[in-house]
């Protein structure tokens, strides 16, 4: 298969099924949700600590459960029944979240810390599930279409919780915000499991030599075995076998370096800048991040699709170096006009990055797919996790700028050495 898929003109301007954009929306009242829960945990496990590392092991934990949840997740995509998947991973968050919000307040951080890996582990799984099943749901020509429409509404969900989640927990306090979390999490696994979606692929394209793998009578009903080998070694055959997917997934793994500076440096940042509201300032960076994100899968959907283009792996890097360079400059003290234009440009460019990347991975069979996008997400959830600790450490020592611009400074070289090999490989 092509680095960079084309399709055909008609197939780019298709409409999505109509019970997928049902499920775009449910997906984006879940995403709402969860910034009211970045902003709320985050600046919390800030506060009751006293320092950035509080912030840092809330975090680590969360992602070191991502980091499991993701090894598992491939396996589990095979086996199991995805949309049943998706709705327990949605069931597991909602609880963990409420019972953050209704312990007493002297027990939220002893219990906070442990539920952390539960939430980690429950959203890299169904993330996992989600973007395996979208080829299938969709049909393989129209994954772009439907991964930047599925972009879109997360980013539009961005934009509104993200600006309203200073006022939320300013207002309205921690456990509100958590509570508005729980429900739409419980709302979004309510909508999965009746989807009347295939998740699977169906039951004639898997191999007849081995009918007990095949599925009995609907595509959705998932093979009895996952195959003999691990999903470690799965996921490294279809690395090597698509070396351009594994080049993307190395520049992922390292730019997750830059992710956790940031975001470890951000909750410091506010407060040292807005002493009086740090949520205020925390919410009108990610909002504003968001339009950026938004705009990303309005140039896909409007210029790109409808041309026949597919993001390509140009693209990808290009979006990398911008969304790092934004990011850096984000910390440079800038006026409140750049402030916001920087925070655009950091949104355009994660949203731009993200779309090239999931697609191109989408384009590996249904049997590989869960596998590769289960091993890449631990992966990067490694590259976070241990960014937080080393960010968290480093903060006491250094400036949030030069924690961020060194940790963001790598993955610019690396954008820029692979779009120079993209080039390279394409003249010959």
């Amino acid at each position: 298969m092509p680095d960079t898929a084309l399709e055909a003109p008609h197939q780019a301007a298709s409409k999505l099924p109509r019970a997928f954009y049902r499920l775009a929306a449910g997906d984006a009242l879940n995403m709402y949700g969860s910034q009211l829960d970045l902003v709320a945990l985050s600046l919390f496990a800030y506060e009751a600590a006293g320092n950035a590392l509080g912030t840092a092991g809330y975090l680590v934990l969360r992602l070191g459960g991502g980091v499991v949840g993701g090894l598992v997740a491939g396996r589990l995509v095979a086996r199991l029944e995805r949309r049943k998947l998706m709705t327990g991973c949605a069931l597991a968050q909602a609880l963990a979240l409420v019972v953050v919000a209704l312990v007493p307040a002297s027990l939220r951080i002893p219990v906070l810390y442990p539920l952390a890996l539960v939430l980690g582990a429950a959203a890299a799984i169904a993330a996992v599930a989600l973007r395996t099943s979208i080829p299938e749901m969709v049909g393989a020509g129209r994954r772009a279409r439907a991964n930047s429409l599925m972009a879109s509404c997360r980013s539009t969900a961005m934009v509104l919780g993200f600006a309203s989640a200073g006022v939320v927990v300013a207002w309205a306090g921690f456990r509100a915000a958590l509570l508005i979390d729980a429900a739409s999490f419980l709302l979004f696994g309510a909508l999965v499991i009746r989807l009347p979606l295939p998740t699977r692929a169906a039951p004639a394209e898997e191999p007849s030599a081995q009918p007990t793998e095949e599925p009995s009578a609907q595509p959705d009903e998932p093979p009895s075995k996952a195959g003999k080998r691990g999903p470690r070694w799965q996921a490294l055959i279809v690395l090597r076998a698509a070396p351009v997917v594994g080049a993307m997934a190395g520049i992922r793994l390292l730019d997750a370096f830059g992710s956790a500076a940031h975001n470890i440096s951000l909750p410091v940042f506010a407060n040292q800048s807005s002493p009086g509201n740090p949520a205020a300032l925390l919410g009108t960076f990610w909002a504003t991040w968001a339009i950026g994100n938004l705009g990303a899968q309005q140039l896909v959907s409007r210029f790109m699709l409808r041309r026949g283009i597919e993001p390509g792996e140009r693209g990808f890097a290009l979006g990398t170096c911008l969304m790092s360079a934004c990011f850096i400059l984000v910390f440079t003290d800038l006026p409140t006009p750049l402030f916001l234009l920087v925070a655009i440009g950091a949104g355009l460019g994660d949203g731009f990055t993200e779309i090239s990347y999931t697609t191109r991975i989408q384009a590996l069979a249904d049997e590989r797919r869960g596998e590769a996008f289960g091993i890449l997400a631990s992966a990067e959830n490694v590259g976070m996790g241990t960014g937080m600790l080393l960010s968290g450490s480093l903060l006491t020592l250094l400036s949030p700028l030069t924690v961020v611009g060194v940790s963001h400074a790598v993955p610019i070289v690396l954008a820029l050495a692979f779009l120079v090999l993209v080039a390279r490989t394409r003249r010959r």
